[in-house]
């Protein structure tokens, strides 16, 4: 890759709680080159292309100068870009669509870090440090929330005083920008135009359900956090909020805190096992138990989503577990069954992209999570509207 062959790429950047993952597209929008560097403050490491390396990572802001000085060794300058984009987790109530990030919306961003304290602020760190070490690059940032901004009031509006409703308590939903691709790339797949009312699942270590109606999300999981909705590889997913007032009176804030996001979900179940593969491959009672409950939470789930949609047209399988569980996928449509939906286990087997059979009145779909290309083609779309 040489400097010339970037001229018009767009830099990806997805900053977590300890790690940065990046990508490089084309203006073609196809991936020149990706990698992350993990395990920030602690025992860290950069890999690029699939090449890794240990190196001290003390904070976000160095991870990010170890990022760019190895894409400069693989031929990539800042200043050969046009654009930086970033993911960033929560927009809140005002960013609700990809910006060129500006001064007032660097400043929502931070407004929005008390509703996302473990992303936010990393989000920003990356914005940050690249206005510093490029201030003439033109950055930009899509929205981890915003897909579900066409969610109805009544689907995000808890029961609750509207005091608690001022101070941002309300239900936001997550895996926005997944979603967002999957219905940008399921026509191309099915060659056909989008389901009218499509169901699709973001299963993952996170793992949340969306009701799609008409290509926008009107119901969704996840809600005030990602710990709401299914059960997930650490979090609990749905609990009773009186059992989690129960948890802080016996084990305090922070500890309750660590036990539902870090502790619970798959982890918790099977006794040490959050990983799908792990579980799938053990074959005790406690993980057979934990896989039930995550197919059972996603079917129980399922079913109030397509209420919501009033019926259902296709599913859509997308993230780590939808797109290779092969188990998880039988089991869901299994349970999908009272809905029309009738599974080809060969399809299944071979992960599609199509699994429905040809007596099925729902269509069933398997899409490859692209939320970094995503995140280049919001960044390119505003770059031409310009």
């Amino acid at each position: 890759m040489t400097g010339s062959s970037i001229t018009g790429s767009i830099l990806v950047l997805n900053a977590g709680s300890s790690s940065i993952k990046f990508a490089l597209f084309d203006a073609a929008l196809t991936e020149q080159i990706s990698g992350l560097a993990a395990g920030i403050g602690g025992q860290s490491f950069l890999e690029v292309a699939g090449a890794r390396e240990a190196i001290p990572l003390i904070d976000h802001r160095a991870a990010l100068k170890a990022v760019l000085s190895a894409l400069e060794h693989k031929g990539m300058s800042l200043t050969s870009l046009q654009a930086a984009a970033h993911r960033v987790v929560h927009g809140g109530r005002k960013l609700t669509q990809p910006l060129r990030i500006s001064a007032e919306v660097r400043s929502e961003i931070a407004a929005c870090s008390p509703l996302a304290p473990l992303h936010n602020p990393h989000n920003l760190a990356a914005i940050d440090t690249l206005a510093e070490l490029a201030p003439e690059l033109p950055q930009y940032a899509s929205f981890d929330t915003s897909f579900h901004a066409t969610n109805p009031d009544v689907a995000t509006r808890y029961a609750i005083p509207k005091m608690q409703e001022t101070k941002g308590i309300r239900r936001y939903g997550f895996h926005g920008l997944s979603y967002a691709s999957l219905v940008d790339a399921l026509p191309g797949v099915s060659g056909a135009p989008l389901p009218s009312r499509l169901l699709a699942f973001h299963l993952g270590n996170g793992a949340s359900l969306c009701a799609i109606r008409n290509g926008a999300s009107v119901a969704t999981t996840m809600g005030y956090s990602p710990l709401d909705g299914l059960t997930m590889g650490t979090r609990s997913g749905g609990i009773d909020a009186n059992a989690v007032l129960r948890l802080v009176e016996d084990n305090g804030l922070e500890r309750t805190k660590a036990i539902l996001n870090h502790e619970s979900g798959l982890l918790g179940l099977s006794g040490g096992k959050s990983d799908m593969r792990r579980l799938m491959l053990d074959q005790t009672a406690d993980s057979d138990f934990a896989i039930e409950h995550f197919c059972y939470w996603s079917l129980r789930h399922a079913g109030s989503l397509i209420a919501a949609m009033e019926g259902l047209d296709a599913i859509a399988f997308t993230g780590g577990i939808g797109e290779n569980a092969v188990g998880v996928r039988a089991r869901i449509c299994r349970g999908l069954e009272w809905a029309g939906l009738r599974m080809n286990p060969d399809a299944n087997h071979s992960h599609g992209p199509r699994l429905h059979a040809e007596s099925s009145r729902v269509a069933a779909w398997v899409i490859p999570a692209r939320e970094e290309r995503q995140i280049a083609q919001d960044a390119q779309r505003l770059i031409k509207a310009s």
